[in-house]
């Protein structure tokens, strides 16, 4: 089931954020992403998220800003069982557009939003951690 983030929800959510990042981006020290929990735990009741719950479980979310994709976050165990592509369609039925930010040493996401049809607009460089990274988008209606 997918639905909105709800607060009794924050500790769940950035414990997966955390361990998520930090086995998805090991070419960043794993001090910068707990240096930001405190910052992720304040925006999150911000920004528009939604949990993927089975069993009463959260297993993984999606975080938005308007058009923005945050990311899409799998506890790891539950990775590569269609879990993200389900969060991923749902936020696509409800925007004609999304864009995002992927570290371009993150080649296992690069290829899923490839093949969920994100298109690499740009080259940048995360000027916080100093590596590289793509703007990736994808628009309703427009497919590869």
């Amino acid at each position: 089931m997918i639905r909105v983030l709800q607060k009794a929800d924050i500790e769940r959510v950035v414990d997966i954020w955390l361990d998520t990042n930090l086995k998805a981006h090991y070419f960043i020290p794993g001090q910068y992403w707990k240096n930001n929990i405190d910052l992720v735990k304040e925006m999150l009741p911000q920004a528009e998220v939604y949990v993927y719950e089975n069993d009463c479980q959260i297993e993984g979310f999606i975080g938005l800003n308007d058009e923005y994709m945050e990311g899409i976050f799998v506890r790891d165990e539950m990775q590569s069982q269609g879990i993200g592509k389900l969060l991923l369609n749902f936020v696509k039925e409800k925007k004609t557009k999304l864009y995002l930010n992927v570290y371009q040493k993150n080649t296992r996401a690069i290829r899923f939003y490839q093949r969920e049809d994100f298109e690499i607009q740009r080259e940048g460089l995360d000027e916080v951690t100093g590596e590289k990274d793509y703007v990736m988008v994808w628009q309703r209606g427009k497919s590869l």
